[in-house]
């Protein structure tokens, strides 16, 4: 074969040994220079799906006592602007998007690719949703419960347990709350990639009604260009009153 040919063999994700061992053998540098990197992203997607396997351990221990687990996360507690989403997932053994992972080492453009994908596979996915008045009203922590809570109870199906990244969840239900959960377990990886793609999605439609703050690039966070906006213009109707500097126009 030529090293084009070999070059396009080598682009297969799984090759027989005997191929590699062929290849091995073969003398031209070129040849050698490609089979060390199709070694090289063996082994990490090795290192990827090993790690993929070791987030369903959770899940894993509830599968065993034929129960169905969900998977909590939200997203936005920190912004000045917007609600707080949060998103339940619930998986199960066929589960086989190995690229979930904490959404916050993800991509936009990956999370996006992801989202429909885990709306596909998973065995049913729901959102929970509570908006700058009800943070306003009950502060920051208790509105993200109340949604997490009503991400829960929008699911489609029965669950018997919850996976949580480091939450208590108001609804009678046990509860594994695991610090850095998202980086833990498979379902709640889930979770935080459709609750954060459901929230940038939100808030770029909020940026063609208030354009002024460009919600589509921050997400409601307090960036320099977002900061001066509220200066400029003061808050707008989704703001957060409680939030500073927000809070300084309704002293």
């Amino acid at each position: 074969m030529t090293i084009n040919e070999i070059k396009t063999l080598l682009t297969q994700e799984k090759l027989p040994t005997e191929t590699i061992t062929q290849l091995a053998q073969d003398p031209r540098a070129g040849v050698q220079k490609l089979l060390v990197s199709y070694q090289k992203r063996q082994a990490k997607l090795a290192s990827k799906k090993a790690a993929f396997e070791k987030r369903f351990d959770y899940e894993r221990q509830f599968w065993a006592k034929k129960q169905v687990v969900a998977g909590v996360d939200e997203v936005g507690r920190g912004p000045l602007a917007g609600p707080v989403v949060t998103a339940a997932v619930v998986i199960d053994q066929d589960f086989d998007l190995i690229d979930v992972n904490d959404s916050k080492k993800l991509s936009a453009k990956k999370r996006c690719e992801l989202y429909p994908k885990i709306s596909e596979e998973a065995v049913s996915v729901a959102v929970g949703v509570k908006d700058a008045e009800v943070i306003d009203k009950v502060n920051i922590y208790e509105a993200d419960r109340l949604a997490m809570a009503q991400a829960v109870n929008n699911l489609d199906c029965s669950v018997d347990a919850l996976l949580v990244d480091a939450m208590d969840v108001p609804v009678a239900l046990p509860q594994v709350k695991l610090i850095k959960g998202d980086a833990k377990s498979n379902s709640i990886a889930a979770a935080s990639i459709v609750a954060k793609v459901f929230r940038d999605k939100l808030m770029a439609d909020y940026a063609k009604i208030y354009p002024e703050y460009h919600f589509e690039v921050n997400a409601g966070y307090g960036t320099k260009e977002h900061l001066a906006a509220i200066r400029q213009y003061g808050p707008s109707p989704i703001h957060r009153k409680t939030f500073a500097p927000v809070s300084e126009f309704y002293q």
